[in-house]
């Protein structure tokens, strides 16, 4: 092979590899919408909650022209629209395209952001949710990336308990002291021993699409292992 095979080659692998990390992106995107349609009639739902309040308090403030009465009235609907509000800046920051840059992170934070998202959804499917922080460990992370990884795991569990449950979630320090841990714990029927040994293979999965049609694709851990390891952590079972 002379020089100019080589180089040839060379730019052949690079634009391969440019490629993949494409469709790698465009694979990351498409999970992320896909668990947004699994959350999105709980939101609604949320929403029209949201919405009822503020109307019934705005017609209290219209019909009591005490000053106490409109003033109760004026901070439920503020309450009501802050709500709105974090959820739809939630869902936005969420859904939108992001960098890879990385930035020390609270990571109590990041998952009670994840959490505010999926709320109504584990109420509606009677999921009890329980959380332990355990401190509030700082971690150098992408936290787009770590809250699609978190959220992809939550909405798994959740259609692992169809008949309800408990989802508990917890953050710490790792045994080793070396790592912040993030666990995610459910009460649901669990995978096949079996099967273990497979469930991080691009298209393998253990279930069907729920109700909604969401999930049973194979690529959600895949893909959420692929996202740790680009951080220097592991995703276990």
């Amino acid at each position: 092979m002379d020089g100019r095979e080589c180089q040839e080659l060379r730019e052949r692998v690079a634009d391969l590899e440019s490629q993949v990390s494409s469709l790698r992106q465009q694979l990351l995107q498409a999970q992320k919408l896909s668990t947004v349609g699994a959350l999105a009639s709980s939101i609604t739902h949320e929403f029209n909650n949201i919405l009822t309040t503020v109307i019934n308090y705005a017609k209290m403030g219209v019909r009591h022209k005490d000053a106490a009465t409109r003033d109760k009235a004026f901070d439920k609907i503020m309450t009501a629209s802050q709500r709105a509000a974090k959820i739809t800046t939630g869902m936005l920051s969420y859904a939108r395209q992001q960098s890879d840059r990385r930035e020390p992170m609270d990571l109590v934070t990041v998952v009670e952001d994840v959490l505010m998202l999926c709320e109504k959804d584990l109420q509606r499917y009677r999921v009890r949710l329980e959380t332990r922080f355990d401190g509030r460990p700082l971690a150098s992370v992408n936290a787009g990336q770590v809250q699609q990884v978190l959220l992809n795991l939550i909405v798994n569990a959740r259609q692992a308990m169809p008949n309800g449950g408990t989802l508990m979630i917890g953050v710490g320090i790792g045994a080793d002291r070396e790592f912040a841990e993030i666990s995610v714990r459910d009460t649901g029927s669990g995978i096949p021993a079996e099967k273990l040994r497979r469930i991080f293979e691009p298209f393998f999965t253990t279930k069907t699409a729920d109700d909604q049609g969401q999930g049973g694709t194979g690529l959600g851990l895949s893909l959420a292992k692929d996202v740790m390891e680009s951080h220097g952590g592991r995703l276990r079972v």
